[in-house]
């Protein structure tokens, strides 16, 4: 072996390698039933699907560095689909090109408003995210009078969630690259990644060493706000409109990527590929738990207990340190 392959062995958290080593025992497993669950369109059109998520989760695991929760995910990315989608029934030129960013400032806006409450009024993330998460889901319900919304989405969403344009790769998974690049980018190679992991760890240790860590709290929060919209939006685009609830299925599966990928829920540790080890994960376990005819209702309590059984594992982690 060489001395490349040993360093990086020696540098990959043991939390990802299980994760991936779990994606190739899914694979596997999944061959079982059918053959096409290793044939490259399957696996491409599956990277495909988990792209959304990967935005999503991408969100989450910042906040979650912070040792905080975001659970305003669900109706933030409605926000996102169902404002993006309004902009477009302008049926003007000016609501294709405007569409995508309102969807995403609107998540950017209730970001903020979790960021502020738990960085300067000291709430709870928990509780703030789940009351924002209320108030969204009023506001478009009121937006829509309580019934499914009629506005489709633009060409430009269409294209970035179902298109195909370099190679024959799905648009979606471009675009997650492109979001998974910057993210990584940004917790480790600039001053806000760093005070994001010293917040996780010790946020009395990150302020008085003269970091602003309100601002980077509040800051996390509105990136988290804004990337759970923007995986409305491309949702909007994959289906070809919103609708309400569309986020719905979607907070116990980031949650359970990021935890899953090796990410503290107690903030301070973590590693953007663990992210992508455990959205694939999750991805590839609900097409299988979907091929089995497992219910809805039996995939959210494999969730729950997987999340669970982490939170005991980093407990006790954090407990021996």
């Amino acid at each position: 072996m060489s001395i490349f392959a040993k360093s990086l062995i020696r540098h990959i958290d043991p939390a990802v390698a299980i994760a991936f080593g779990c994606i190739a025992a899914l694979l596997l497993f999944g061959s079982f039933y059918s053959t096409s669950f290793i044939s490259p369109a399957f696996l491409l059109q599956q990277l495909k699907v988990a792209s959304f998520l990967g935005i999503i989760a991408t969100g989450a695991m910042i906040v979650i560095l912070l040792g905080q929760i975001d659970l305003s995910i669900p109706w933030l990315v409605a926000v996102g689909g169902m404002m993006s989608t309004a902009i477009v029934g302008w049926r003007s030129p000016m609501g294709e090109v405007l569409a995508i960013p309102f969807g995403v400032l609107c998540g950017v806006a209730f970001g903020l408003v979790n960021g502020f409450a738990v960085a300067y009024l000291r709430i709870p993330s928990m509780i703030i995210t789940l009351a924002v998460n209320a108030v969204a889901q009023g506001l478009m319900v009121v937006h829509t009078g309580g019934f499914s919304p009629q506005d489709a989405s633009s060409f430009a969403m269409r294209f970035l969630a179902t298109g195909n344009s370099l190679l024959g790769i799905p648009n979606a998974l471009l675009v997650w690259a492109a979001v998974g690049g910057g993210a990584t980018f940004l917790l480790s190679r600039t001053v806000f990644g760093r005070a994001v992991y010293g917040i996780g760890n010790s946020e009395r240790a990150v302020y008085l060493s003269g970091v602003r860590s309100q601002r980077i709290v509040m800051l996390a929060f509105a990136l988290s706000g804004g990337l759970s919209a923007f995986g409305g939006v491309l949702l909007a685009g994959y289906a070809s409109k919103a609708a309400q609830g569309m986020g719905d299925a979607y907070l116990l599966p980031a949650i359970a990527a990021v935890v899953l990928g090796g990410t503290s829920i107690l903030g301070g540790r973590g590693t953007y590929l663990g992210t992508i080890a455990g959205v694939i994960l999750i991805t590839l376990l609900q097409s299988i738990l979907s091929v089995m005819q497992i219910e809805e209702a039996g995939r959210q309590i494999i969730y729950g207990v997987v999340i669970i059984l982490m939170l005991l594992l980093y407990g006790r982690e954090r407990r021996v340190q």
